[in-house]
């Protein structure tokens, strides 16, 4: 069956889902493969919980009229993705960059949504499957798409560039991200600028950061636009506080690194004329969860859980952010950086000896690289160990920061610290 065909069938109802688990009526089902699962296998299940359709490749899973046998799920499932995008001519702004993909995409959404019919990228849906079935929730209503792109490899940002065909872009920075897979720094701002290739070959604009000599560097002979003059940062105690023309925005983002975050928001809903007050209800309404900078209270203590993710470069504006936050006893627990490659060593001692320059009251350090350092910190090889050590010797009137890659699971701590 052609694209164009299964295009027909899916522009009935603008459905697709992936998982039978949360399977909606009259939806697409494509049947994805993964490493420890077959979607096929859950093709004639999908039409008995209410799919319209189910998309398969594999010939012996072509078992019911309803059922759509084609050569690869997961290139059909891209190919539409690229002719609803075509199709819908909706506005769509991409984003990418080493650290702040996220936090930045939910500000531009909570601005632009006082305005406009907005569809953004679920949580980090951000990859080759993410961004299609992203591009595949909108509908001909949606005005403006916001597509986060995630990459850990060059040319990755390219082919998704390819599916969502972005109108604008924006960069948030180039750090020390996915090593391994771009093989250095030189490779992660070859591999970001990518989204600057495409905008720059079909006359599209770039939102930058005034402030970042790479990114000015690689857009010189671009269309661009830089963050508005009329922004100041006030303070960062912990909530970064700014002004705005005439009037003062109080975000719950800890950190002066997302100052930057906050002002690439305002200067799209400025682009966009979004009214000066909507933007400041944007800013200031939303507030961080699924362990991105979340401040939880508890008994004794007060914990920074930013334990989403972790690189050295977001490690490093997390220790120094903590060290200049107005507090008395400051302790900080952190994991493991993954994807590093061979600098993994190195950088997890740079961090030891970050952590040693701001003396801090305590430190806890988890993850085989951590320990493989054999420095003479408190470093625990497992998690197991750290969890025992931290439930016999609880940490009392401490304001505690937690931060880790996504794979060490550090938010389990939550529940023993009080």
């Amino acid at each position: 069956m052609k694209i164009k065909d299964i295009y027909n069938l899916y522009s009935k109802y603008f459905l697709v889902d992936t998982d039978t688990r949360n399977i909606r009526k009259n939806t697409l089902f494509f049947a994805l493969r993964g490493d420890n699962f077959n979607g096929n296998e859950f093709a004639e299940k999908a039409i008995k919980l209410g799919a319209s359709y189910a998309i398969v490749d594999e010939e012996k899973y072509n078992t019911h009229k309803n059922i759509i046998l084609v050569n690869d799920v997961l290139k059909t499932l891209q190919k539409l993705a690229n002719y609803h995008r075509t199709y819908i001519k909706t506005t769509i702004i991409g984003i990418t960059g080493s650290n702040g993909k996220t936090t930045t995409k939910e500000l531009i959404h909570k601005i632009l949504s006082k305005k406009y019919k907005i569809t953004a990228t679920k949580g980090n849906l951000n990859n080759h499957i993410g961004v299609p079935l992203t591009l595949l929730s909108m509908t001909p209503e949606t005005e403006i798409g916001i597509i986060e792109m995630g990459a850990n490899h060059q040319k990755e940002i390219e082919f998704l560039c390819t599916i969502c065909k972005p109108d604008y872009g924006y960069i948030t920075n180039f750090g020390k991200a996915h090593l391994e897979g771009f093989k250095g720094i030189e490779g992660v701002i070859k591999g970001k600028s990518e989204l600057y290739q495409y905008l720059e070959k079909n006359n599209k604009i770039t939102f930058i950061n005034p402030k970042d000599a790479i990114q000015v560097e690689k857009t010189k002979h671009m269309l661009s636009i830089s963050f508005k003059n009329c922004l100041k940062f006030i303070e960062a105690n912990p909530f970064v506080k700014l002004s705005y023309k005439n009037d003062t925005i109080q975000s719950h983002l800890i950190g002066k690194y997302n100052y930057t975050n906050i002002a690439i928001a305002i200067t799209i809903g400025n682009y966009f004329k979004v009214s000066d007050a909507d933007i400041k209800k944007g800013i200031e309404s939303y507030i961080p969860d699924n362990n991105r900078s979340q401040i939880i209270k508890k008994k004794s203590n007060t914990i920074i859980l930013d334990a989403y993710n972790a690189n050295p470069s977001s490690m490093k504006a997390a220790l120094d952010t903590f060290k200049s936050i107005n507090t008395k006893s400051k302790t900080v627990i952190l994991g493991d950086m993954f994807e590093l490659g061979k600098t993994s060593l190195e950088e997890h001692k740079s961090v030891i000896n970050l952590v040693k320059k701001l003396n801090f009251n305590k430190a806890y350090f988890v993850g085989d690289y951590f320990h493989q350092t054999k420095s003479e910190n408190t470093i625990f090889k497992t998690f197991e160990e750290l969890f025992v050590y931290l439930k016999n010797n609880p940490l009392k009137n401490q304001s505690i920061l937690i931060k880790g890659s996504r794979g060490m699971g550090l938010e389990r701590l939550i529940d023993i610290i009080y």
